[in-house]
């Protein structure tokens, strides 16, 4: 089992030593380790997950940055390396389409109030290589949680390769309104505390914010749309934040900008407000509507319920009687999401880590099959929707020549023991290897 250091999963001596060295490389010679060698990755069995299937055995060749042969024998060029990962599965990275590199386990409210931006930026560095060194390749990271645009300097690092860590979609601060979801509302008014969220309190707010969040390097925008959370008689009860009218403006405004917005929304109306704008993604995604659910499905939605951090929540709260709300609330989730999953709507993976320890996430695959999902219908949530709700359809998320050589290898076999994505021995992003056990 890894050790946690400040809520961060952190490997064997081996992988992390692995990964702080690419950090340490210059930009120039980290790319031309990744072109000067043809690589020839092989084990026991390779993920096909499109088609929900294993051959066995499987290889990848991989050039430069990219895959181009897959199979159960590949050409092996003259000079290339061989690496033989023995008896394990080869598969594309995991993907989480809802992070939080800028958190750790703790009291969120204080901790983004007690530590400075450089600290939680130190911190931020140290998740983004943990959760690389679990196989998460790429990810998309839903707020900074009140340390602005800091996320874009994270992602820039990564992608000049001073730093290694998942591809990154980022958003900077999430936006919330006056007294919503991630204002300071439990605080001395007197003491002015600001939101971990920038304000924007009608539509024309909600433009002004997001240009000013995409001049400062955001991939798109995250906007709280309920809150807060209530069971009422078994029922969830969510106060809406926007109306669709304007989240709508929200929507074509990221049309624009050549963006998306994805929305925190746990219930009716607002999740059907989000549904009626044409958002990216509903994320939470609790209580679903049959209409939400129509409109969903009509326009290509996805759904990131984010079951880990609720199962965590229920473990972890300071007292029994927050531990008990949050586990009736976890129940009704569950049944929510078997409805939801026997409707057809379409989901993508995303665990909301930051809470609980990076580097631990793969537990939202483990929690969506225990819940209904069968192990390939997960991977290809992971995998294939969450490189399309990621814009890099196309490009990751699959085993495929022209792809980017983003590998991983699991001990087991994903489609019979989906556990086997949390026992991960080797990582390749870009056709470097960041961790080989």
């Amino acid at each position: 089992m890894p050790k946690l250091v400040h809520g961060i999963a952190l490997f064997g001596r081996a992988s992390v030593c692995v990964g702080l060295s690419l950090g340490l490389l210059p930009i120039g010679a980290r790319s031309q380790q990744a072109a000067s060698t043809p690589v020839v990755l092989h084990a026991a069995r390779l993920l096909d997950v499109r088609g929900g299937t294993v051959i066995s055995p499987g290889e990848v060749l991989v050039e430069g940055e990219r895959i181009r042969a897959v199979g159960k024998s590949v050409d092996h060029p003259q000079g290339a390396k061989i690496i033989d990962l023995g008896d394990a599965t080869l598969m594309p990275g995991l993907i989480d389409a809802h992070i939080h590199l800028f958190l750790h386990p703790g009291a969120e409210d204080l901790q983004t109030v007690e530590e400075s931006v450089p600290w939680r930026v130190i911190l931020a560095e140290q998740a983004a290589k943990a959760d690389l060194m679990a196989g998460f390749t790429a990810e998309r990271d839903m707020g900074t949680e009140g340390a602005g645009s800091a996320d874009s300097s994270i992602r820039n690092a990564i992608d000049q390769g001073m730093i290694p860590g998942p591809r990154l979609r980022v958003s900077g601060n999430a936006i919330d309104i006056l007294g919503g979801h991630e204002d300071a509302n439990r605080y001395n008014p007197a003491q002015h505390v600001l939101s971990n969220a920038d304000y924007a309190n009608n539509a024309e707010q909600l433009v002004e914010v997001m240009r000013e969040q995409h001049k400062e390097g955001s991939d798109f925008a995250k906007i709280y749309e309920t809150g807060p959370d209530q069971m009422i008689g078994g029922v969830l009860h969510t106060r809406y934040q926007y109306t669709a009218e304007e989240l709508s403006a929200a929507v074509k405004e990221a049309k624009r900008l050549g963006t998306v917005v994805a929305v925190h929304a746990m219930g009716e109306p607002g999740t059907l407000y989000a549904a009626q704008a044409g958002v990216a993604s509903i994320d939470h995604a609790t209580q679903l509507s049959d209409e939400t659910i129509r409109l969903m499905k009509q326009k290509g939605i996805f759904a990131v319920p984010t079951f880990a951090i609720m199962e965590y929540f229920a473990k972890h709260r300071d007292s029994q009687d927050q531990a008990a709300v949050e586990a009736e609330m976890l129940d009704y989730k569950i049944a929510e999401f078997k409805k939801q999953l026997a409707a057809g709507v379409q989901f993508a993976v995303g665990s909301d880590v930051g809470p609980f320890p990076h580097g631990t996430q793969a537990r939202e695959m483990e929690l969506m099959v225990q819940y209904g999902m069968k192990p390939a219908a997960v991977l290809q949530a992971d995998m294939i929707n969450g490189a399309k709700l990621l814009g890099w359809e196309g490009q990751i998320g699959e085993l495929n020549a022209g792809f980017l050589a983003d590998v991983i290898a699991v001990k087991g076999n994903p489609l019979e023991d989906i556990s086997a994505t949390t026992r991960v021995s080797f990582v390749m992003k870009g056709g470097v290897v960041a961790r080989q056990d």
